[in-house]
């Protein structure tokens, strides 16, 4: 057998040292309160006889056949883009396979030298990857924290070519809201781009699910807006939305976009289909009303404290270290609810949690017992 490198066989062994070695499993089929099928599209009999339907109409069931600038781009991803951009009140949007593909291509390739990213410290990895590979100088700013980031864009107004600002909606590892009117307020101040990604909150926020900046109605205070389709909507992809000139850009000079096969018709269907019925809102109500009963449940058992303020499908119950809150998540898995710890470096270290996703399809009787357990051994 090839034996790794010594330095990496290092780093693996303090993996698990250090208790946090990552290893990948099978789904288990318990009660679900992991998973971002927030919606519960991911199972929808109807969204599959739909695209069933899409794709035939189509002529291509299977794959692609090759990049979009090559024979990739079929007549169901231009119908899409329009259709999505439309959705979330954008001019245009331009699809990629994935919502890391959308970060990395868009941050890699729109940050020229001699100009500024501003980024909330807690931005998703895809984004941090992304910043690596352009030329810009990048600075983090305190998380969701408005005075920081106007001392930042005082400090660089007069002398970066541009400024842009970088943050999320929902983001993942909290489930805690940005301040979102207020830092694009900031950014007309100080004529910054502002970069939303949606990812957590497309499905979850505003009328029909269109997202906290529809909701809020500053679509045209923002530069670009990433969508995934991951989460809400069941599926599997993003769109970067923006004005016509901002898709020109990225077709032209995105890396992640040019040099990879597109998205299959049938995904691309599929991304059809659930914003069909996304648009119905009968999902989105069951949601909420669930992330409600949650609340309430965190407030009858006094476990509030415990928990990183959320109105979002994301609940974090902070269990400092990371063998605790794996113990924990172990006697929750065995009564039968699927729920997974979120472990340091992952997140700093102190500030290991158990990260709950709700859903749609939870049942009142399952968020009753999922929240008395977790009260009873963080208790005990």
């Amino acid at each position: 057998m090839y034996k790794l490198p010594t330095s990496l066989q290092q780093k693996l062994a303090k993996r698990i040292q250090d208790n946090s070695f990552r290893t990948v499993q099978p789904q288990q089929h318990l009660i679900d309160f992991y998973s971002n099928d927030y919606l519960g599209f991911a199972q929808s009999l109807e969204i599959k006889k739909q695209v069933d339907i899409f794709t035939k109409e189509q002529g291509c069931s299977n794959g692609s056949t090759g990049s979009r600038l090559i024979s990739g781009t079929h007549a169901i991803h231009l119908e899409v883009e329009q259709l999505v951009a439309a959705y979330h009140g954008a001019t245009t949007g331009l699809l990629y396979n994935s919502g890391y593909d959308a970060n990395v291509g868009l941050f890699s390739s729109i940050l020229q030298k001699n100009e500024i990213l501003l980024y909330d410290e807690l931005i998703h990895a895809s984004v941090r990857d992304g910043i690596r590979l352009s030329n810009a100088h990048t600075y983090k700013f305190k998380h969701n924290n408005k005075a920081d980031l106007e001392q930042k864009l005082q400090r660089f107004k007069e002398t970066a070519t541009e400024i842009y600002v970088a943050i999320e909606t929902v983001y993942s590892m909290d489930g805690d809201t940005a301040p979102v009117k207020d830092i694009a307020e900031l950014c007309s101040k100080y004529r910054a781009h502002l970069i939303v990604d949606e990812a957590h909150s497309g499905g979850v926020f505003g009328n029909a699910g269109k997202g906290c900046v529809s909701e809020l109605g500053i679509e045209t205070q923002v530069f670009a807006r990433i969508h995934t389709f991951g989460k809400a909507l069941g599926c599997h992809g993003a769109i970067v939305l923006g004005s016509e000139q901002l898709r020109d850009y990225l077709i032209n000079f995105s890396r992640s976009f040019i040099y990879t096969t597109a998205l299959p018709v049938h995904e691309v269907a599929t991304i059809k289909a659930a914003y069909l019925e996304l648009k119905k809102g009968i999902a989105i109500d069951q949601l909420q009303s669930k992330i409600t009963y949650f609340q309430q449940q965190l407030e009858g058992l006094q476990m509030v404290n415990k928990f990183i303020p959320s109105n979002s499908a994301i609940h974090c119950c902070i269990v400092s270290g990371n063998e605790a809150v794996k113990h924990l998540a172990q006697k929750i898995q065995k009564k039968g609810i699927n729920i997974k710890p979120i472990l340091s470096p992952t997140v700093p270290k102190g500030k290991e949690r158990l990260r709950i996703c709700l859903h749609a399809f939870n049942t009142l009787d399952e968020i009753k017992l999922l929240t008395e357990l977790i009260a009873k051994n963080i208790k005990a």
